[in-house]
């Protein structure tokens, strides 16, 4: 008696050994690769991590994320690559130039983009709907080359009498030529005289604010751009210094002392940027994936640097604001 029962503790102990490499399997650390131009994290990384945490990710317990700042457009092929080596499970892409980097380097592994404003003309995906291929993820497009007219009327709304804008955007930037030939139309319908200086890192920013300031611009677009958010600081106070009153799009330029901002909320894209990445590491196809369109535009206005620029904003424009900086 003694010896069948050693026997079936023993038989239970081996067949309690799979089951435990099974339960250790299940415990998998999966790997995200975060592929951005931009020089440090911003707070739309602190809205993914946040979103990852919500939905049960943890760094370092079930989940590892190898982030990737490029600091520019030039590094980005390299390091995608390099995500790609890595062998990681999904790329998360911040904006048109890391996605279309993302995807040079990989077609099999899958790649959340976020925030490109048009992901079909890019040729990322083949529709909203039906992205197919291996990329999906949160857009502009649905706000799209629209928001860049939207903006120039709530420029000409601060600044009722301003006939010339200057429309600051990055060359290196793949939707460089959408955008201008989004912007002209918007200028010729609105009667505004548009100029468009360039700057594809920090070190040309003195040069095309001289631009501006010769040609005499009376206000100030910057486009969504990764080296002009990570950079926000200076080119607000650039703007600030050239009595500039300016627009971006994006929050964080507001806060950190641009006049407007009217743009989706860069948190939240990343917070939904993590949905993506929960369905694919849970199994789901990117194809398979509608991508999905910012729901609402936010508009800020800082009234301190109105001040410092001696511009009275109008009550009718501060009434639909969604955030006043005082």
């Amino acid at each position: 008696m003694e010896r069948r029962t050693f026997l079936g503790v023993m038989a239970g102990g081996l067949l309690a050994v799979p089951l435990g490499v099974e339960a250790q399997q299940a415990r998998k650390v999966h790997r995200i690769g975060f592929l951005s131009s931009a020089k440090a994290p911003s707070p739309v990384h602190e809205g993914f991590r946040q979103g990852l945490h919500e939905l049960g990710w943890v760094e370092g317990e079930n989940i590892v994320i190898d982030y990737r700042f490029a600091d520019g457009h030039e590094r980005l092929p390299a390091l995608a690559a390099e995500l790609v080596r890595l062998k990681v499970d999904i790329i998360l892409a911040l904006a048109t130039p890391a996605i279309a980097a993302a995807k040079t380097a990989t077609k099999t592994i899958p790649i959340v983009m976020m925030g490109p404003g048009d992901p079909v003309g890019s040729g990322f995906i083949a529709s909203l709907a039906r992205p197919g291929g291996n990329v999906t993820g949160v857009t502009y497009s649905g706000a799209g080359l629209d928001i860049l007219g939207k903006q120039l009327q709530l420029l000409k709304e601060a600044v009722p009498k301003v006939s010339r804008v200057a429309f600051l955007s990055n060359p290196t930037n793949p939707n460089h030529s959408r955008w201008i030939t989004g912007i002209k139309g918007a200028g010729r319908s609105m009667g505004v005289h548009l100029q468009f200086p360039e700057a594809a890192g920090p070190d040309e920013f003195d040069d095309a604010f001289a631009a501006m300031v010769k040609g005499r611009a009376g206000a100030l677009l910057v486009v969504a751009d990764s080296v002009f958010i990570a950079h926000r600081t200076r080119l607000a106070a650039l703007a600030v210094k050239a009595c500039l009153p300016s627009l971006g799009q994006y929050r964080e330029l507001v806060e950190a002392g641009g006049l407007m901002s009217y743009a989706p909320s860069m948190p939240d894209l990343g917070r939904r940027a993590a949905t993506y990445v929960d369905k694919i590491l849970k199994g789901a196809m990117p194809a398979d994936l509608p991508v999905e369109q910012p729901a609402r535009l936010e508009l800020l206005i800082n009234l301190k640097t109105a001040k410092a620029l001696g511009l009275t904003i109008p009550p009718s424009l501060l009434q639909r604001a969604d955030q006043v900086i005082e």
